[in-house]
């Protein structure tokens, strides 16, 4: 079977889901319109905020499709082989995955935007919601832990040739002034939106190709931040609690929707060279169920190694931390939590062919 062929079953496959499968889905909820949503019962301009549903599909999209559904695929392509990865991204994410962030949205929003750990609390009891916020608590510090050392690294990541090349650029420097310029861009979009209140076309068409602009600003002043990896972690944690108190409108939602659209960008990259780039499969359609090792057993560890993409626990919490918080209307719910997933499977498929192009012996 050609890429092609697999791509175009894989976009067929994820629309066909998200036109009947995600409706039935949304019936089962019976969602409203008629009925407020907390975003508009409480309206407190820092957290709840009723906010429009591409742009807060943007927000939320780019919330969940870090760097997860990129990597999971490659390294469990390199292990298993490509075919059982297209099958787990391609069924888990339509049944599993995108079932459970709209659930887990629908959930906090008919509970008053509140959080999965307090949604267990009121059907299960104080014990079991002490038990799940312990777990939640754990594995936020984990994750926070995580991606805070990625982050840093890429601040200060750079390579041997331009060390001997006595090059006046810095990789990591570049990627830490490009992302502090994105970041105030963000702060720039979502005071306008909020105080000037111009169309979302008009903001769309001024702020994206900022956006983008500000990655070639990060190259031409790449010395100007660089700092060691240390020092980079202790601003990026510090950051991220100034950020988890600020008003929504403010960084989140501008940051996501920017975001969202360097997303769909990298998406409509990688359908042209799926299509239209003659790139043949080399990777095997299936290695082997035990490959050896500690984890080289198929089942379970080809569903741990695709979590994003596929389906993510961590997910819920993004729906029921954030974005339940901001739906205008309960319509909504199945666009922005079932939609949004199938879209981070797309992102999963996209990493997953980036591999299967290259050769087994490269």
């Amino acid at each position: 079977m050609t890429l092609t062929l697999l791509a175009l079953g894989f976009l067929v496959l994820i629309a066909l889901a998200y036109r009947f499968y995600g409706r039935w889905v949304a019936r089962q909820f019976k969602l409203d319109d008629t009925r407020l949503t907390p975003a508009h019962r409480v309206n407190d301009g820092v957290d709840f905020v009723p906010t429009r549903r591409f742009y807060l599909f943007g927000q939320h999209f780019s919330a969940i499709a870090a760097a997860g559904p990129i990597a999971g695929p490659i390294l469990a392509c390199q292990s298993f082989g490509w075919l059982p990865c297209l099958l787990w991204i391609g069924l888990g994410v339509v049944l599993i995955g995108a079932v459970h962030d709209f659930a887990a949205l629908a959930a906090s929003v008919r509970h008053g935007a509140t959080s999965i750990a307090e949604i267990v609390r009121e059907h299960l009891g104080a014990g079991a919601g002490r038990a799940m916020m312990a777990f939640i608590w754990i594995a936020l510090v984990y994750v926070i832990v995580a991606f805070t050392d990625i982050t840093a690294g890429t601040f200060v990541g750079g390579s041997e040739e331009l060390k001997a090349a006595a090059v006046n650029f810095n990789p990591g420097g570049a990627v830490a002034a490009a992302s502090i310029l994105y970041l105030l861009l963000s702060l720039g979009l979502g005071l306008v939106q909020r105080y000037l209140q111009p169309p979302l076309w008009l903001v769309t068409l001024i702020f994206v190709p900022a956006a983008f602009a500000v990655s070639w600003v990060g190259t031409m002043t790449s010395t100007l931040f660089v700092l060691d990896h240390k020092t980079w972690g202790v601003l990026i944690i510090v950051y991220c609690g100034v950020a988890s108190i600020i008003p929504v409108w403010a960084l989140l939602q501008p940051r996501g929707y920017l975001g969202g659209f360097i997303l769909y960008s990298a998406l409509a990259l990688g359908i042209i060279g799926v299509f239209f780039g003659g790139y043949e499969i080399r990777q095997p359609a299936f290695k082997a169920f035990d490959i050896g090792g500690m984890t080289g057993m198929l089942f379970p560890f080809l569903f741990v190694t695709i979590a994003c993409g596929a389906c993510s626990g961590f997910h819920g919490l993004v729906c029921s931390g954030t974005t339940s918080k901001q739906v205008d209307r309960e319509s909504h719910i199945r666009s922005v939590g079932y939609g949004a997933m199938l879209a981070e499977g797309f992102v999963a498929l996209i990493a997953l062919v980036t591999v299967m192009i290259v050769a087994q012996d490269a």
